[in-house]
């Protein structure tokens, strides 16, 4: 099959274009045939060896993490999808592999595609949309009427955070460029902050959750805008012991997790409120139940362009960028 593979960590070329062995279909996987995939900035940290030490793929492997596409093939225990079911997925951390023609992914980290979304907008959401979730709803257990500041409003996980934060019945906050101020405003945001400038420290106060996707700098202007007993749920790091625990570290790694989050935990205490590092996970359950509220017009996608698949480095360029409002996309079929 065709596919876009890492050879080796870091490369100046990029991803090589070629042919990989088909995937193997074990008894509780599904194989789908892949229509299209979206792409995230983490691809690019992946292909780079930012994450090497968590994320010890074996290469040469195949880039990409999540996808639309229809249901080929199931494994022998798969009870839940059948050949010709149109799906999307985030694969498991350790099962990546969304620029190809083909990807077998465990069943319970599948979904029926919303009936109202095309392909190219359906594989646009799993791993924003999870990753929303995960925040927002898992970990912040966000409430109607609490106060929520989502960093970069126009990204990929800002536009669904939104709109999932809204629904949610919150007070939402953010930031953007000043071209996207209005833009945004009409995916729900209460107050939209131009980053260009203001200063949101200045302005934003008593918060009951952060999520933070920026840089160092902005990790302690966010605890901040925190009032006590307040969430600050970090994209961006830096990883902290429970994430060592949820990947099943070793000792000595989660001991470095602990260093390397020692300072920012030690000022969230200070102030009195929490500091979580998120690391989304796949789920079939939760992407269910985003296709529920996508189906019914709660949540839309955001699809900034659509590239052809020969033009996935393209693709990465461009979302390296930093300019993509919402997703980036690449057509695979």
């Amino acid at each position: 099959m065709k596919a876009f593979i890492v050879d080796r960590y870091g490369s100046t070329d990029g991803l090589r274009a070629g042919d990989m062995p088909d995937p193997e279909l074990r008894e509780d996987d599904v194989l789908v045939q892949i229509h299209a995939a979206s792409v995230n900035p983490v691809d690019s940290g992946i292909r780079d060896g930012a994450f090497k030490r968590i994320l010890p793929y074996h290469l040469p492997f195949i880039l990409g993490n999540d996808l639309a596409g229809v249901v080929v093939r199931v494994g022998s225990r798969v009870r839940r999808f059948k050949p010709g079911d149109e799906v999307y997925a985030r694969p498991d951390t350790d099962r990546i592999g969304a620029f190809a023609e083909l990807i077998s992914i465990n069943e319970h980290d599948v979904a029926i595609k919303p009936k109202e979304l095309t392909m190219e907008e359906a594989a646009s959401i799993p791993l924003v949309g999870l990753t929303a979730w995960q925040a927002l709803i898992e970990r912040a257990n966000l409430k109607q009427g609490q106060k929520v500041f989502i960093q970069a409003g126009s990204g990929g996980v800002g536009t669904i955070a939104i709109q999932l934060a809204k629904h949610l019945g919150a007070i939402v906050a953010t930031t953007t460029s000043t071209a996207n101020l209005d833009w945004v405003k009409r995916l729900g945001a209460d107050s939209v902050i131009d980053y260009k400038k203001d200063d949101f420290e200045t302005l934003l106060h008593a918060y009951d959750v952060v999520l933070h996707s920026q840089g160092g700098e902005m990790l302690e202007k966010s605890l901040r805008v925190l009032k006590p007993g307040g969430t600050l749920i970090s994209l961006s790091g830096p990883p902290d012991p429970a994430f060592a625990k949820q990947i099943g570290a070793s000792w000595i790694f989660g001991q470095v997790m602990r260093l390397l989050s020692y300072r920012v935990r030690k000022k969230a205490k200070r102030q009195h409120v929490r500091y979580a590092f998120l690391f989304m996970h796949a789920s079939g359950d939760q992407l269910g139940e985003l296709g529920k509220l996508i189906d019914a017009g709660i949540i839309r996608p955001v699809v900034d362009r659509v590239f052809p698949f020969e033009a996935t480095n393209e693709a990465l360029a461009y979302v390296e960028t930093g300019r993509a409002k919402g997703k980036v996309v690449v057509k695979v079929r």
